[in-house]
């Protein structure tokens, strides 16, 4: 088992097409076919990413290109540069100027989607 602080990488010379799932942090900068799930950790898509997969983690951000739906229990941050092409169900979005977003975003209060089944509700801290 990874550290509870580590973070993995996939670089950008990386191509993976198929499922990756984890348990720790992911900086993504390479290329990914199909879906990532990090259900309990923090997802990063780099500048120089091109991600056509659906993407779920607790946390999400996205700074390359995504085509695929995003799904996190906490928040989602969309970036200078970033372009997006799918849906995001989320707790919470940000979203600078300059990144491209095309898609329906969907922001309540707690994420039912997901293996976990449980979620409890928010304290009402929203960013």
């Amino acid at each position: 088992m990874a550290g509870e602080n580590s973070t993995a990488r996939i670089g950008k010379s990386i191509v993976i097409c198929g499922e990756v799932k984890g348990s720790e942090d992911l900086i993504v900068d390479g290329h990914v076919e199909g879906t990532v799930n990090l259900s309990e950790n923090r997802l990063t898509v780099g500048p120089n990413a091109n991600v056509a997969a659906d993407l779920s983690a607790k946390d999400v951000l996205i700074l390359g290109r995504v085509q695929g739906n995003v799904v996190a229990s906490g928040r989602v941050e969309l970036r200078a540069g970033c372009n997006l092409e799918g849906d995001i169900h989320a707790l919470r979005l940000a979203v600078e100027d300059n990144a491209v977003f095309r898609g329906k975003v969907d922001l309540t209060q707690a994420v039912s989607k997901g293996p976990e089944g449980t979620s409890v509700p928010n304290n009402g801290g929203v960013f």
